[in-house]
């Protein structure tokens, strides 16, 4: 399903081939023989996506641009099943498994591999051929890659990253956060009211 947002309309390459219950929203570029298979969402919202030649996005993957980020996937990824991929970049033969989270602003180098329910965290840079083990989380630039153990300097080197204020310009000592949170996000969200479906 293909749907018009914000006035624009997605551009897939002929040679690409695209799931009948995979859903592509608004300003996206798809370039040749990809595959986008069953359940797949790429949704553009307010910032485009550009994916290059020959990339996989499987079953039930997000892959979501926003206006302060944009996606780009270069060329040879495979975006595994129900992996997410949020206001990141993406370089060329990228592996990305199964349950994969990639947060907003974050660059992964060439040839680097985030193994299943790995997560790379907002604005972190995984220099190429990097990789993260099976349910680590990389954050930071300088990158650091630790295990789920170790939560308490994931949090601090992810506190610093400033999620709520980065992805949605909310002070995280804001009393009401969640309130403002959701109301300014269900806001943008509400563009949605307006798509057009185009096939």
């Amino acid at each position: 399903m293909r749907f018009e947002h914000l006035g624009a309309e997605p551009r897939i390459h002929p040679t690409t081939t695209v799931a009948a219950s995979a859903v592509i929203s608004g300003d996206v570029a798809i370039g040749p023989d990809c595959q986008i298979l069953h359940g797949a969402v790429i949704t553009a919202e307010g910032g485009p996506i550009t994916l290059g030649a020959n990339v996989i996005v499987m079953e039930n993957a997000l892959i979501r641009a926003t206006a302060t980020n944009p996606v780009h996937i270069a060329d040879h990824v495979l975006v595994g099943p129900m992996a997410s991929v949020s206001g990141a970049v993406i370089e060329d033969e990228v592996f990305l498994a199964t349950g994969t989270r990639v947060f907003n602003g974050a660059r992964i180098g060439a040839r680097s591999e985030v193994r299943i329910n790995a997560v790379v965290h907002l604005r972190t840079t995984l220099p190429a051929e990097t990789t993260v083990p099976i349910g680590w989380v990389a954050v930071g630039d300088p990158l650091q890659v630790l295990s789920p153990d170790r939560h308490e300097e994931i949090w601090a080197a992810q506190r610093e990253l400033d999620f709520p204020g980065y992805v949605f310009g909310l002070d995280r000592e804001t009393p009401d956060l969640m309130v403002q949170l959701t109301e300014r996000y269900g806001r943008s969200l509400a563009r949605h009211a307006d798509d057009r479906r185009l096939d």
